[in-house]
């Protein structure tokens, strides 16, 4: 197939989506497949530089995180015909918008990945922002999402709990997975690298959050639950490393200090190549205690690393890695998270052993991407040979453009 990608931005700070855009690109590549992207960045952005595949940057956008670029629709009227399926990328942004627009002038198919962005959580977490986001679904993503060929989830809850957002909802679903490359070969210049940058962690049992540091990740959870736990074994630390987009970190700085934590936190900035697999396999286990997450890449690289981890029941894997034992599952409460870090921090070695054996087993038998990747490409040539939209049974206002 030729596959066009359309996403906002492929800066890595932006957290899953644009490395498994990243991912994915690759892996269909290597299947055979055509691919390019489109995104809004500004074509001189860093992160542009290591693509496979084309990229066509035509940013950068205008209007915050709406990121207009009148540039696109113009691009994609003209480049869209020479596509089998085009495929957007989150909601709520131009790039969604303008695509719809475009390819249903041109009426041809399209698929669509919400990332997420539907989970009821930010809705409750941030009331306000939903008030503004219901005055622009039903003349936007709601007509995104009801023309899309198949809108594509990665997992049944984030399928089902999409449907509690929004009154106005009627789409196309299609379950695909999802999952990542494998890590590059264990080396002793990754943990050493890692080690040469965070000297202090060197020998202690390492317990690590490896994400964007947001409130939707449960850090605050995290940091209450190691206080209540750093007893159990006075040798653990707990490294949280990612980006930092929105200021979150000042306000767990004075709780660390607050809760009598603050020697035992490392924090490490954005890690990436070495150092991010470095920290992976430096640790003794991986911890994400998110209250919303719909497959969780992070999640998954650390199994590929044969590191257990311990996550929410609303990281929407925790099935899977339950049922594989490959790790500890809880509720996204301080009470769960406390049991989480209390459970790990107590194990038998030769359990937490197992674990390490089940998690890189999990990640071969679910999550490898080239197995996920053939799957999604299946949705695809269903979706384009079937692109009528669904029966609506409400009817948007008028579009006011």
């Amino acid at each position: 197939m030729k596959i066009l990608l359309v996403l906002a931005s492929l800066n890595p700070a932006d957290g899953g989506p644009p490395e498994s855009m990243r991912t994915l690109s690759r892996a269909f590549a290597r299947a055979g497949h055509y691919v390019e992207i489109v995104t809004l960045d500004d074509p001189t952005d860093p992160w542009l530089g290591d693509l496979d595949c084309p990229v066509a940057a035509l940013g950068p956008g205008r209007l915050g995180k709406y990121r207009y670029a009148p540039a696109f629709k113009q691009w994609l009227l003209r480049r869209a015909p020479e596509f089998d399926i085009v495929v957007i990328n989150g909601v709520y942004q131009y790039h969604s918008f303008a695509t719809w627009k475009v390819m249903t002038s041109l009426a041809r198919p399209y698929v669509a990945f919400t990332h997420g962005a539907l989970d009821p959580w930010f809705k409750r977490r941030y009331p306000l922002k939903h008030v503004k986001k219901l005055l622009y679904w039903p003349w936007a993503d709601y007509r995104v999402l009801r023309d899309a060929a198949r809108v594509l989830f990665t997992t049944d809850d984030e399928r089902m709990l999409a449907r509690q957002s929004f009154w106005l909802y009627r789409v196309r679903e299609a379950i695909v997975g999802y999952g990542t490359a494998a890590p590059p070969a264990a080396t002793a210049a990754q943990l050493e690298g890692f080690y040469a940058r965070f000297p202090q962690l060197r020998g202690r049992r390492i317990i690590l959050f490896l994400s964007r540091i947001h409130p939707k990740k449960g850090c605050q959870l995290l940091f209450e639950a190691f206080a209540r736990c750093k007893d159990l074994d006075p040798n653990s630390r707990l490294v949280m490393a990612g980006p930092d987009s929105v200021g979150w970190r000042k306000q767990l700085e004075p709780l660390a200090a607050q809760l009598g934590i603050t020697d035992r936190v490392v924090w490490t900035g954005m890690l990436s190549g070495d150092d991010k697999w470095g920290a992976y396999r430096a640790a003794d286990a991986f911890a994400l205690t998110s209250h919303t997450e719909n497959f969780g890449i992070v999640v998954v690289e650390a199994l590929a690393c044969g590191t257990p981890v311990l996550i929410s029941n609303r990281v929407n894997i925790w099935r899977e890695v339950e049922t594989a034992g490959a790790g500890l599952v809880a509720p996204d409460t301080l009470e769960g998270s406390a049991q989480l870090l209390q459970q790990w921090l107590t194990l038998p070695p030769e359990r937490a052993a197992e674990m390490r054996d089940c998690a890189a087993r999990l990640f071969k038998a679910n999550f490898e991407i080239n197995a996920v990747a053939a799957v999604i490409v299946r949705a695809f040539e269903l979706a384009a040979k079937d692109s009528a939209p669904p029966a609506l049974t409400a009817s948007p206002p008028a579009d006011p453009t």
